[in-house]
């Protein structure tokens, strides 16, 4: 697996304390972006939560799934959770270290005591001391959180006492990508009280289920019901014990919220969104326990156009770390359609620049530290395909092509929509995990990609 090292410099580590005025959660940040542009340690957030037990709750739930590994025996060294202010909000994100479960809690405006937060991105510590005292955290009294250094240590900061040195894999990357695509074809499911939720989340399995064929769940009045086939409403839940992580906000659920593709009989993935005052913490799985994200391949078509590129760079410029996006307005300020904003958000998202918020169904803004041309150089399916235009293995013949690889000749047929091939490949998947390398090598030539264009 191909894989860089990020480092993550911070001032000091992150800390639980009591104060005479009650208790102060100082977490430090690492480099990040800005409206300002780039800044070695930035300040988002100061002010007091107003439900600071869930708040610290819910920061270890992000922490435990930046932690797992679901599938794979645990190896050493996790991201630190991101963190982004949208002015009205701080989003916590986490991947696990499998790439298949993507962790985001939402801490919005009426959990942050009206206090308004800073826009940018950023990593923060959240360090094996901290957890320690979070877990310990008892009662409501008054906390005061500060994302980033305070005023004194602004002034002082002389140099990173303290420096992380992570793996950063490509799939690890190229799955926070293939989970926004996912989430935004996700509708609303089921939706259960706090009490019902509560029931259905602690009677899930909790040991892994080697070789078990996926659950699948469908909402019957108030409550939650498990079947063995899909159905009509009903959605995916691959791998239950991947949901643990909310047990660390279970007690204090006002709801549980439930989202999905319209079932089409494959495994698929879903979201897992706990209600909780002034917060929302989500989970959502990818359709397999033991395989993660970043093989699904809903962002290949967008990678796969020069104008997709084009369009994203100009759409890039016009993000303004809004907490919601909307598709029309941009295409109005670009000058573009509502489907050439959506295929630049997905490149955009490639590059870490945006995420997809299932609650509001709409995309966020964010700046994650990930080059989108490394993502696209280290996509098996992408490169091959590029390969293959190169080599002018690609003969049309209407809606009909013939793809030459290697010694064998690939039929595929199609022109809108999703294309079929003869490979392995698509008898597979027929489509769900994106396209096959000879689709997708078909869809560069009849846009006008030439050899010498992709050499």
């Amino acid at each position: 697996m191909t894989r860089s090292v990020q480092a993550l410099a911070y001032a000091r580590p992150s800390f639980l304390a009591s104060t005479a005025s009650g208790r102060l959660l100082g977490l430090e940040t690492a480099g990040g972006l800005t409206p300002r542009g780039a800044e070695a340690h930035p300040r988002f957030f100061s002010g007091f939560l107003s439900s600071p037990q869930i708040a610290a709750r819910g920061l270890l739930a992000v922490a435990d799934v930046a932690a797992a590994r679901y599938h794979q025996r645990p190896r050493p060294g996790s991201l630190d959770p991101v963190v982004t202010g949208n002015g009205d909000r701080l989003r916590f994100e986490s991947f696990s270290g499998c790439g298949g479960v993507y962790a985001r809690l939402d801490v919005l405006g009426e959990g942050l005591d009206g206090v308004e937060t800073g826009h940018g991105t950023t990593n923060v510590d959240v360090n094996d001391p901290l957890r320690e005292a979070l877990s310990r955290m008892t009662g409501d009294d008054p906390m005061h959180l500060r994302v980033g250094p305070d005023e004194m240590a602004v002034s002082t900061l002389g140099g990173s006492v303290v420096e992380k040195k992570v793996p950063l894999p490509d799939r690890w990357l190229r799955g926070f990508a293939e989970a926004q695509v996912a989430t935004a074809g996700f509708d609303l499911r089921a939706e259960l009280t706090g009490t019902e939720a509560v029931r259905f989340l602690r009677s899930l399995p909790r040991s892994p289920g080697r070789g078990r064929a996926p659950l699948w769940v469908a909402q019957t009045g108030r409550a939650l019901r498990p079947t063995t086939r899909p159905g009509a409403g009903s959605v995916c839940l691959p791998g239950p014990e991947r949901l643990a992580a909310l047990d660390r906000v279970l007690r204090f659920a006002t709801g549980l919220r439930v989202y999905g593709p319209v079932p089409d009989g494959a495994a698929a993935p879903s979201a897992w969104e706990v209600t909780l005052p002034g917060m929302r913490l989500t989970l959502t799985l990818s359709p397999d326990a033991s395989r993660g994200f970043s093989g699904e391949g809903g962002v290949l078509e967008a990678l796969a156009t020069d104008e997709a590129a084009e369009d994203a760079e100009l759409v890039g410029v016009l993000l303004a770390w809004e907490p919601r996006i909307d598709p029309a307005d941009l295409a109005e300020q670009a000058g573009l359609t509502a489907d050439r904003v959506r295929a630049a958000l997905t490149r955009l998202g490639t590059a870490g620049r945006v995420g997809y918020d299932v609650a509001d169904a709409a995309y966020f803004h964010r700046e994650l530290p990930y080059d989108a041309d490394r993502v696209e150089r280290h996509n098996p399916r992408l490169v091959s395909a590029r390969r293959l235009v190169a080599e002018d293995a690609v003969m049309l013949d209407g809606d009909l092509a013939t793809v030459v690889s290697g010694e064998r000749r690939y039929r595929v047929r199609g022109t809108d929509g999703p294309l079929s091939c003869t490979c392995a490949w698509w008898a597979d998947h027929r489509g769900r995990r994106g396209p096959c390398k000879h689709a997708l090598a078909v869809r560069m030539v009849r846009r006008g990609m030439t050899a010498g264009a992709v050499a």
